[in-house]
């Protein structure tokens, strides 16, 4: 584990180079895409403001800064922050995943678990066909069937808007479809092997009911799998999607995201790529902590 906290850091340091390196080396400058034409002595100024001038300043400048003061500096293209904009915008990423993730979550393992009590039946079919669709078909797809059925078709909830706990809903289920899918399909195959274990057997010999058998013991051995997933898969869905808060604008990071690339705000790009690559950091830390919480049998210590 002490490792783990070691390579934190360093893994975040050549996340933050490559992610340098591709926005510098992309054709265009953010000072240069507005209708309005501005002189070249304007931009040259803008590029000294926000020591853009060539990558050797850029780089000498923001790295420090941020080790330093924990700022990522203004953004290029508006009048905020980039610590202003992250500080807005995650909440409400953080909101739509959370939601998302208990969704997934939840109905996964319950999924997962009825379908593999009920091989061959109805259920382990509805399983299965769940977790074929939710695997293969785009967020932006189901983002937009949700979004015409809902909203236009049946108008149930209100298009573009942001500020009610409703709008969680749509935006939410679009987002845990994938993540459903995968946990109901690990849930499945590890429940399908510890119901064959002999330890079941003998649980059943001394008279524990079923449903205990499968709820307390079953799926706490069949449950790692799930939780090794559920790292990365939190980390994403806790920052949100890009497409899905797009369709249902949800002024969430994955939305300024979208924006400062289509912009070449390099400093927000950066921004919001280190909020989300220490989120998927600390999530895989967390992973490894909670699989000693789990079975006590794993030692982290190797």
């Amino acid at each position: 584990m002490g490792a783990r906290l070691v390579q934190f850091p360093l893994i975040l340091a050549v996340i933050y180079l490559v992610t340098f390196w591709l926005t510098w080396v992309v054709p265009g400058s953010p000072f240069e895409g507005t209708e309005k034409k501005i002189s070249k002595e304007a931009i040259r100024a803008m590029e000294e403001r926000f020591h853009a001038t060539d990558s050797a300043s850029f780089l000498a400048y923001y790295p420090w800064r941020i080790i330093t003061e924990g700022d990522f500096g203004e953004s290029l293209t508006s009048d905020f922050t980039v610590n202003e904009i992250i500080g807005q915008a995650l909440p409400i990423s953080v909101a739509l995943g959370l939601f998302a993730l208990v969704i997934a979550t939840a109905c996964g393992i319950a999924l997962g678990t009825l379908a593999a009590v009920r091989r061959g039946g109805v259920l382990d079919f509805l399983s299965l066909t769940v977790a074929l669709v939710g695997i293969s078909l785009p967020s932006f797809v189901a983002a937009g069937v949700l979004l015409v059925t809902f909203c236009v078709r049946w108008p149930i909830f209100t298009i573009a808007r942001w500020g009610h706990l409703s709008d969680l809903v749509l935006p939410g289920i679009a987002l845990s479809l994938l993540p459903m899918a995968y946990v109901a399909r690990l849930t499945r195959v590890a429940m399908l092997d510890v119901l064959s274990s002999d330890f079941v057997r003998t649980a059943r010999a001394k008279g524990l009911s079923r449903s205990s058998v499968i709820w307390k013991h079953c799926l706490r051995n069949a449950i790692l799998p799930v939780v090794s997933y559920l790292g990365p898969a939190a980390a994403v869905t806790l920052t949100g999607s890009f497409v899905v808060e797009k369709v249902f604008n949800v002024p969430g990071l994955g939305w300024h995201f979208v924006n400062s690339v289509t912009n070449k705000d390099q400093t927000l790009i950066l921004g919001v790529v280190m909020v989300y690559s220490a989120i998927l950091l600390t999530f895989n830390l967390l992973v490894d902590l909670s699989y000693a919480v789990i079975d006590p049998r794993i030692d982290l210590s190797k």
